[in-house]
């Protein structure tokens, strides 16, 4: 089974797709994780590789062609990517909510090193509007697509006040029901 997970920057995306991993024994693989390791390679941040992102197509061509690849040759995986859903149709699609407050808590108590902009919490949750915003921009864009629209998803989720764990296990609930359906 093919599982692409995405949702709101500081859902835990990425935490719940390893205990998913985990859970379902398949491997996780993450594009955040991929686009923060060219970032660190250019010596910027996250949030000046995303602005480099908007008027050079070359770093999202880079990323999406990537996952296009990985979709057609590869089976039993979980994808952690803005755009998994899309450019692997024949996904599970999980889109995870979280409320603004709550996530820009999660993300300053985190700090990433493609983030360095983070000094604040203020300025966390400044910085994930605009990450928003400039990943909403680009990818209507560039594939017509609104990667925050619920609709795309066969399965959405609040992580606003449960545990990653109980995010994991909601999916799999949601995997079984689809399997018997």
């Amino acid at each position: 089974m093919k599982i692409t997970i995405t949702g709101d920057l500081g859902s835990g995306k990425s935490t719940v797709a390893k205990i998913l991993a985990k859970k379902l024994g398949v491997k996780r693989y993450s594009v955040g994780d991929f686009m923060g390791e060219i970032a660190i390679e250019k010596g910027m941040s996250l949030m000046e590789l995303s602005r480099i992102a908007e008027t050079d197509p070359a770093v999202d061509a880079t990323l999406d062609n990537h996952q296009i690849k990985f979709g057609k040759k590869n089976d039993n995986f979980i994808l952690d990517s803005r755009l998994g859903w899309h450019f692997i149709p024949d996904s599970f699609k999980v889109y995870i909510d979280c409320d603004l407050n709550i996530a820009a808590v999660r993300v300053f108590g985190d700090p990433r090193p493609d983030e360095k902009e983070n000094k604040t919490l203020d300025a966390t949750k400044r910085n994930m509007v605009l990450r928003t915003e400039s990943e909403r921009k680009r990818y209507h864009e560039y594939y017509g697509v609104d990667p925050y629209r619920k609709s795309n998803y066969d399965f959405v989720v609040d992580s606003t006040n449960i545990s990653a764990q109980h995010v994991a296990d909601r999916i799999v609930l949601a995997i079984e029901e689809k399997k018997l359906k």
